[in-house]
């Protein structure tokens, strides 16, 4: 997978935040890799990882000292009063990591333990 891939596609265009963008190509790697038991990336999941790589960087918040805010989950009009949602899916990477099963499935080989 390559940096400026991945910054077209999020549409970032400085370089302020590459280290926080290899760490999640670096970790969707490891994710697909592990999980199709493989020492190197198929081919045919390039595109796959990018998604979850999107995903990945946009709701865990990385590269944030604060936890990604949620929806809005009240709002006051006298004196102006919005309240957010905390994010509380803890395990997102196993949540896309479903999302993205079906077409993992198709290269995972048999491993034993």
């Amino acid at each position: 997978m390559d940096l400026a891939k991945l910054k077209a596609l999020l549409g970032i265009e400085d370089d302020s935040k590459d280290m926080v963008l290899e760490f999640v190509i670096a970790d969707v790697e490891e994710i697909i890799k592990n999980y199709c038991h493989v020492e190197k990336m198929p081919d045919g999941l390039i595109n796959t990882g990018y998604r979850m790589a999107i995903d990945l960087y946009r709701n865990e918040n990385i590269g944030s000292e604060s936890a990604a805010v949620g929806a809005v989950s009240s709002i006051s009009e006298g004196d102006t009063s919005t309240s957010f949602r905390q994010y509380v899916d803890d395990n997102f990477k196993s949540t896309v990591l479903k999302n993205y099963e079906s077409s993992l499935k198709r290269y995972r080989k048999v491993a034993w333990r």
